[in-house]
């Protein structure tokens, strides 16, 4: 019985012995892995020669103070406008009946005078937050905008910015001030060298 288990012994272990190796096969690595196993000197650009007795540029900030730029001229100088501004109702951007014959007066004079623009300046009182205010100071100068160009001035001769509590015209804490914040004003832009 002993040379049966040693037989049996024997054959697994020929068999199992006999087996031929399986490969290892190697998981390929990503791009970004591969790179990372190159060595860093490698991957570095190699460094462009200058000609023989030139030294490479540096530029010293006294250079750099020295280097004068270039603005261009501004295309429209800024007047003082010869018209009054008009008042908004509180919270409010609709064109008030007492500001018609201002409007009317300006879009005329814009009509007659092709060198110049109009730039429209929304204001606010200072109630309320100052996104708010931005906004509805952009609506009051919009409105003024719209009803310049339905009285027949051009679009594009009318701008306009919005200021909201910026720039109060007012700064005591009464409605009568805040009255005067709510307003737009007119600056007249004529091109420059006429």
């Amino acid at each position: 019985m002993k040379n049966i288990f040693l037989m049996l012994f024997l054959t697994c272990a020929l068999f199992l012995g006999g087996c031929a190796q399986k490969k290892v096969v190697q998981q390929e690595l990503p791009v970004q892995q591969e790179i990372q196993k190159q060595p860093t000197a490698a991957l570095k650009e190699p460094e462009q020669k200058m000609p023989e007795g030139r030294q490479p540029e540096k530029i010293t900030d006294q250079q750099l103070a020295k280097i004068e730029t270039k603005e261009e001229k501004a295309q429209y100088r800024e007047e003082k406008s010869m018209f009054d501004d008009i008042y908004f109702d509180y919270d409010k951007y609709d064109v008030r009946q007492d500001a018609q014959s201002t409007l009317q007066g300006l879009s005329s004079w814009v009509l007659k005078n092709s060198a110049v623009k109009v730039l429209v300046e929304g204001h606010c009182d200072d109630r309320g937050t100052n996104e708010y205010n931005l906004a509805l100071a952009d609506r009051r100068a919009k409105a003024v905008r719209d009803y310049l160009v339905a009285l027949g001035t051009a679009p594009e001769r009318v701008e306009m910015v919005s200021y909201g509590e910026e720039k109060p015209s007012c700064k005591e804490q009464t409605e009568e001030c805040w009255a005067k914040n709510r307003r737009a004003h007119f600056v007249i832009l004529r091109e420059a060298g006429k």
